[in-house]
């Protein structure tokens, strides 16, 4: 079997290899794919942007008024959206540890900080999930008005797509302690923290616009 031959057939039988580096230095087609996929998701959340700007500087006051009563909105980033945003940023820093742990073969490193940065996104979603409930408590509903129901569709938006990340996050977890990703063949983990730092970039925007401005 001559060596171009033999490189084909490992090639064939190696279930990650379509996930390895492209040899002349190229963009590989997982992280192409997940650009191309950022870039249609930045439109989308830009046009949620523009349709909570837009509401709010035709509001004669914001936020405005709870329906019934002479009190404002007031949604408090204390306790919990503020350590929700430092935890959300943390993770961002483990999935990358975790790309530079993998990069060095390191499988025990990267491990430890995918598994912590999938830990992360659940307490985000979870605390979100408690101000959420609180909210409601405090009379801030989706139906209540052009506040609630910009506010919950861009955090839901959001949170959705963490809900997202953290199910890739998990897929890309299982297959690494099955072994699948190595020095040269981690490409899904690459684009997969492509996608984790955006949502959390996202996040820094929406919690400097909702609750900052």
């Amino acid at each position: 079997m001559t060596s171009d031959a033999h490189a084909l057939t490992t090639t064939e039988h190696n279930p990650v290899a379509g996930l390895s580096h492209d040899a002349r230095g190229g963009i590989s087609n997982p992280i192409l794919g997940m650009l191309l996929f950022i870039t249609s998701e930045v439109m989308f959340f830009a046009g949620l942007f523009a349709a909570y700007f837009n509401v709010r500087a035709n509001a004669d006051l914001w936020p405005p008024l709870i329906q019934g009563t002479e009190e404002q909105f007031h949604v408090d980033m204390l306790p919990l959206v503020l350590p929700a945003t430092v935890l959300l940023v943390t993770s961002s820093f483990t999935c990358q540890f975790a790309v530079w742990a993998i990069r060095r073969n390191d499988r025990t490193g990267y491990l430890r900080n995918i598994a912590a940065t999938v830990v992360l996104g659940i307490v985000f979603l979870l605390l979100q999930a408690t101000d959420y409930s609180l909210l409601y408590g405090e009379g801030v509903t989706l139906d209540a008005g052009t506040f609630g129901t910009t506010y919950f569709t861009l955090t839901g938006f959001h949170g959705a797509h963490v809900f997202g990340g953290v199910i890739m996050l998990s897929v890309i977890l299982y297959r690494g302690m099955a072994g699948q990703f190595s020095a040269r063949h981690h490409d899904a983990v690459e684009a997969t923290s492509l996608y984790w730092h955006f949502v959390d970039v996202v996040w820094i925007a929406l919690f400097s616009t909702l609750y900052i401005l």
